[in-house]
């Protein structure tokens, strides 16, 4: 059996939202699922999928990890906590990754959201927080 690769599961998923770096609760993962493949339950994801969502989730763990090391006079936890903010403003507004992608790379000229720093990611939660509260706005008019 040497040398056969094992595919991720969700087992995997689970395993990576649960590690010390990204502590996530189950609706934070959920949020990060629907973000990543526009499905609202893990157990309906395809190999494909599953494999896209351990991708992005290894990415936020080493990105805490670096985080942790660059940003000493921060407490911990502050990428991840802004990550989630984002998740939770990108369902408000009903968006995905691409469109998020989108932004980042308008704003920062950067293509994904996983590769902004502290202040990108501040910068785009206020920005997100702006289109909310119009929207809001608009639908109350």
């Amino acid at each position: 059996m040497a040398g056969q690769k094992h595919e991720p599961t969700v087992r995997t998923i689970w395993g990576l939202a649960k590690c010390e770096e990204l502590r996530m609760t189950g609706e934070e993962l959920h949020l990060v699922v629907m973000a990543q493949t526009g499905k609202d339950s893990i157990r309906k994801l395809t190999q494909k999928e599953i494999s896209r969502v351990v991708y992005v989730l290894s990415q936020m763990k080493e990105s805490s990890r670096r985080g942790r090391e660059d940003l000493t006079s921060m407490c911990d936890g502050t990428t991840q906590n802004q990550r989630r903010k984002v998740y939770k403003l990108m369902q408000a507004l009903g968006w995905n990754e691409k469109r998020i992608n989108g932004m980042c790379r308008r704003m920062f000229r950067i293509d994904r959201l996983e590769w902004l720093n502290y202040k990108q990611i501040s910068d785009l939660i206020e920005a997100l927080k702006a289109m909310l509260e119009r929207q809001d706005q608009e639908k109350r008019s």
